[in-house]
């Protein structure tokens, strides 16, 4: 089965499908080890772990070239972050046709002008015009020939300090322009406004949500809720940064690496990950 009928099949089942940010071929690894139902190829995590802000400076190229290393390291489908799509509608269109043809399952516009910077940056986020982002979102789904390729379309407008109406607005013109999804984007604290928008929401597309500032909201609620698909997009990120600066302090301080190697994986366990006797077993 293609992964992308795979994760169509997922987020129309009842169930809530549960994707995990992942950046590189090992933590696609990890995320599936972990029982995730998909990947996220984040363009915050990307650009970070290039030591860069997740404010357009990579090329689709890049974007890409990562997306397709998540895509071969494990047998998870992979939900692509492409940013605002990379330009206008022609550019959406070779997007498509260039994610399509690598084999990944879905990809995620959203509705803010280029160049955009990270949601959750101080920075006032401009909103694409509604009807200008629907035509894309329409040459998106003109352009795929897979036709399990899920096409989703992100909605910034609660971000954007718009209220839920004007998220609806929003999200209802990319449902009728042919969206698959619906992303619907907050940084509140709480997720009352995407439970608000949940309630009024005509269910003519199923919905996905990014839990990263909510995140004590249980993936058995939201399910109760009308939530299709929760995306950890950085969790994973956070938590390498944390590990790693603790672990090469320790290390300097203590001038040995005796304190920590009761906690870091150890190098038989790479080797696992890295699936090295299969390959040693191709060797003569």
């Amino acid at each position: 089965m293609r992964k992308s009928r795979k994760l169509r099949l997922l987020i129309e089942s009842p169930a809530v499908t549960t994707v995990m940010g992942a950046s590189s071929g090992l933590a696609a690894i990890l995320a599936e080890e972990a029982g995730f139902d998909a990947v996220w190829s984040s363009s915050f995590e990307v650009s970070a772990f290039r030591g860069l802000p997740d404010a357009s400076l990579l090329t689709m190229t890049d974007y890409l070239r990562s997306a397709v290393e998540v895509d071969r390291a494990c047998g998870l489908p992979v939900v692509a972050d492409c940013d605002t799509g990379f330009g206008n509608s022609l550019n959406i269109a070779h997007m498509i046709h260039e994610y399509e043809a690598a084999g990944i399952a879905a990809v995620c516009i959203e509705d803010k002008i280029f160049p955009k910077v990270n949601s959750f940056s101080s920075r006032g986020q401009v909103l694409e015009d509604v009807a200008e982002f629907a035509h894309r979102i329409a040459v998106a789904k003109a352009a795929q020939r897979d036709p399990d390729l899920v096409v989703i379309a992100r909605t910034e407008a609660l971000i954007a300090g718009c209220d839920v109406n004007e998220a609806l607005r929003r999200a209802t013109a990319y449902a009728e322009a042919g969206a698959d999804a619906i992303l619907v984007h907050s940084k509140s604290s709480v997720p009352d406004e995407v439970q608000e928008f949940l309630g009024k929401w005509s269910g003519i597309r199923p919905v996905v949500v990014v839990p990263t500032t909510y995140y004590d909201w249980p993936v058995g609620e939201m399910q109760k809720a009308g939530v299709a698909m929760s995306i950890y997009a950085n969790q994973g990120l956070r938590a390498t940064v944390s590990a790693v600066r603790r672990t090469l302090s320790t290390i300097r301080e203590d001038g040995s690496s005796a304190a920590v190697e009761n906690e870091v994986a150890s190098v038989r366990e790479i080797f696992e990950l890295q699936r090295l006797d299969e390959w040693l077993s191709l060797s003569r």
